[in-house]
């Protein structure tokens, strides 16, 4: 394909000599002291660009199809996928796969999914990230997201030169979950085979064995959590000297789980003229700081709206009741769903306690299994894995499973407990509706979750939802007193 070379991946990146050994006295912390956080023995690197190795990151060509359309053209397309784009210099969108121009090995596993065209993300973003800039994306879940990172990624690998003994990853991705994480892991090597790129997956809960073997045997690219990464890095079990290619999948989510410490930390470690790519659902203050800080002159690509939106593919009931009635409301709702062919249903709880319960009621009635924060790394993987193959039709969940969950055929997501923010709300409902299909949520709301009333309508009212007036009415009295009483009242829905 024009504008590439494939390189020979063939060649055995074995050592005869043993595994490699990273750190060192050099690199290592330096030892008899005790560090009370994250990352504490972890030096901020000070970087001369003068006296790094020079590195590749603009691979893109663009195709004649792509050159030849009018700045009309351009704008009636993005016009269309609600694809808005600022920054200097962002390149047209492609509309087909081909006009990519990715190589080959890439190519020939696309060509294996019958996708028809690529999404609007991937349609903006992969000539972006194939020209080397540093980009965010702003998306909604289920939009293909990670292709829009891991393809450019795969190319930016193959255009640098081999790993050699002690050298960390070419691409490190870092997410908020290890669910998410394993995700992004099975892509990567589905898509890195073929050029015979090296993946591993590092998080907690797990072994760290086996994670550091993968490390020591050399990896082109790393998905981490940044707790388990700062682990490793401060003992010298990897590093990052040669990452040239750094995304930050769901930055916002991990910046809501206290993640920000550890991730600039991780940033510290790498080269300042990296590519950097950063993706998040939602763009608050906190994100929009982040961004910039850690990239440069980057593209900003939004699909859909800025303000908090949930994907329009998915149908919203909300049920404004009292909690007593909640429990009678979900098993005559589920007594309909499992009554359906498609069925597949996930039902979020917000405490432990509310999780046994239902762990106990419900597989009394449907088969049923369920994912909690407690549950260790191998029950969790076991029962995902039930749940995606059809072996039980009905997943309660805390939130550990609200973000990152890929499971294609969700149809249903019940929100029995209503979450504390709507980021939550939008992050869990879009565990349906996966890759421009269709679903259902359902949400019971109680006079305890008022304060949440007026976020939820207005996220209502942005996918074009019919809204409960119950639920108008709670958001327009939230600062009176909480003396609701629905009694009596039956689900209202479209």
């Amino acid at each position: 394909m024009p504008g590439y070379s494939d390189r020979d991946r063939g060649r055995d990146r074995g050592y005869s000599n043993g595994p490699p050994r990273f750190g060192g006295s050099r690199g290592g912390p330096p030892q008899g002291k005790k560090f009370g956080n994250p990352g504490d023995r972890l030096r901020k690197k000070h970087w001369n660009l003068d006296e790094l190795p020079k590195f590749e990151k603009n691979f893109y060509q663009e195709h004649p199809d792509v050159a030849r359309r009018t700045a009309q053209e351009v704008e009636h397309y993005r016009r269309s996928k609600e694809i808005t784009v600022k920054g200097r210099d962002g390149p047209k969108p492609i509309v087909k796969f081909h006009e990519a121009n990715f190589p080959n090995y890439v190519m020939d596993v696309i060509s294996k999914q019958n996708w028809t065209d690529p999404t609007p993300i991937q349609a903006q973003g992969w000539p972006v990230a194939l020209s080397g800039k540093d980009m965010v994306g702003i998306a909604q879940t289920g939009s293909g997201k990670t292709l829009s990172y891991l393809l450019p990624g795969i190319v930016h690998i193959n255009h640098q030169p081999f790993l050699e003994r002690g050298d960390g990853p070419i691409c490190l991705v870092l997410a908020p979950t290890r669910e998410l994480a394993q995700q992004v892991q099975q892509v990567a090597a589905e898509y890195g085979k073929a050029s015979r790129l090296k993946s591993t997956c590092i998080y907690g809960g797990a072994p760290k064995g086996p994670q550091i073997r993968d490390l020591e045997r050399g990896v082109e690219i790393c998905i981490a959590t940044p707790g388990r990464l700062i682990d490793f890095l401060e003992v010298g079990k990897t590093n990052l000297r040669r990452c040239t290619y750094l995304v930050l999948d769901e930055a916002d989510r991990m910046l809501d789980m206290g993640f920000e410490p550890q991730i600039r930390k991780i940033v510290d470690q790498i080269r300042p003229d990296r590519q950097t790519l950063m993706w998040s659902a939602t763009w608050p203050k906190e994100v929009r700081q982040l961004a910039e800080d850690f990239l440069k002159d980057y593209v900003q690509i939004n699909v859909g709206a800025l303000q908090l939106s949930a994907n329009h593919n998915i149908l919203q009931i909300v049920d404004v009741c009292n909690d007593g009635e909640k429990e009678d409301k979900l098993m005559r709702l589920l007594e309909e769903i499992m009554s359906e062919k498609e069925n597949k249903t996930i039902i979020f709880v917000e405490t432990k306690k509310r999780y046994d319960m239902f762990c106990f009621a419900v597989p009394r009635l449907w088969p049923a299994m369920g994912i909690h924060g407690d549950k260790s790394q191998q029950e969790r993987d076991w029962v995902l894995n039930e749940f995606k193959y059809g072996k039980a039709p009905i997943l309660i969940a805390t939130d550990v499973a609200s973000r990152g969950l890929d499971v294609e055929d969700v149809k249903f997501v019940i929100n029995y407990d209503y979450p504390n923010n709507s980021e939550d709300y939008i992050h869990r409902i879009g565990r349906t509706a996966r890759s421009q299909k269709t679903g259902t949520a359902y949400t019971f709301f109680t006079p305890n979750n008022m304060k949440q009333a007026h976020d939820l309508v207005s996220v209502l009212r942005e996918a074009n939802q019919a809204i409960n007036p119950k639920l108008i009415q709670m958001a327009e009295d939230r600062g009176g007193k909480s003396n609701w009483s629905f009694q009596g009242w039956s689900r209202w829905r479209v």
